[in-house]
């Protein structure tokens, strides 16, 4: 489920000017140890599979350079000039058995896996960029992912706002692993199909704030739509997909 993957792995990018971009900062990621709870819920672009939904207990740990939130890790490896770069590691929630759809009857699983890969992230202003690549460390499918993100923040008291779009290329052995269709499993109401690489684009739009029960909270949701090579696999019935997701924490 790469929205929800993405929306965690960002760890809540609040831009602000100088001193108050610090503050707002400490107030919303102090340092020290985190517990708290992400409920992800993504509307599935496969025939007959209605909606992935993702719950997920968050324990971690926070300080200068390294961020543990639940399984997604973080550390900031080297910094050059305003430009932090980063290691991470990302479970990716995503695939599929026979049991969630006929449409699957007589398919190999499409397995989740677990992602590692660099990043880095840049920040002017109230705008934030992303840039980050991420590869299957399993060897479920052998995928890869390189995306970038664009943010801008808004403030209005202790409520932030931030809207984004962003960019993602999934590389040929991604695709072909959770949207192709095997010689072996094709049928007569399901041709063989190979699929090739793949841009993506999604919108999104989360608020945050510290105002509940002495922790943090984000609501977003994430607008994506599917290149041609996703959509035309014929296990595949829509063209896009709307995810949204929650997230609590607090430290103690």
């Amino acid at each position: 489920m790469k929205l929800f993957i993405a929306g965690l792995t960002f760890f809540l990018v609040i831009a602000a000017h100088g001193d108050e971009r610090d503050a707002v900062r400490q107030q919303l990621e102090p340092l020290g140890f985190v517990y708290g709870f992400g409920l992800g819920v993504n509307k599935e672009i496969y025939r007959g599979y209605d909606r992935r939904v993702i719950p997920l207990p968050i324990i971690g740990y926070r300080n200068e350079r390294l961020t543990i939130y639940g399984p997604f890790v973080s550390y900031e490896a080297v910094k050059i000039s305003a430009v932090d770069v980063f290691l991470q590691i990302a479970p990716r929630f995503q695939g599929f058995d026979e049991s969630d759809s006929s449409a699957f009857s007589g398919m190999k699983e499409r397995k989740s896996s677990m992602d590692a890969g660099v990043g880095a992230k840049y920040e002017r202003g109230v705008w934030n960029t992303k840039f980050s690549y991420l590869r299957d460390i399993l060897d479920r499918s052998d995928g890869a992912e390189l995306s970038v993100t664009l943010g801008r923040a808004f403030q209005k008291g202790p409520i932030f706002y931030e809207p984004s779009i962003s960019i993602s290329h999934l590389n040929d052995e991604h695709v072909n692993y959770y949207y192709g269709v095997g010689e072996d499993e094709s049928n007569a109401s399901r041709p063989n199909y190979k699929a090739g690489s793949a841009f993506n684009t999604s919108l999104g739009f989360a608020v945050s704030t510290p105002l509940f029960f002495g922790g943090f909270t984000q609501l977003a949701i994430d607008y994506t739509s599917f290149d041609d090579a996703i959509t035309n696999s014929p296990i595949v019935e829509d063209k896009s997909n709307v995810g949204l997701r929650l997230l609590f924490s607090k430290y103690f």
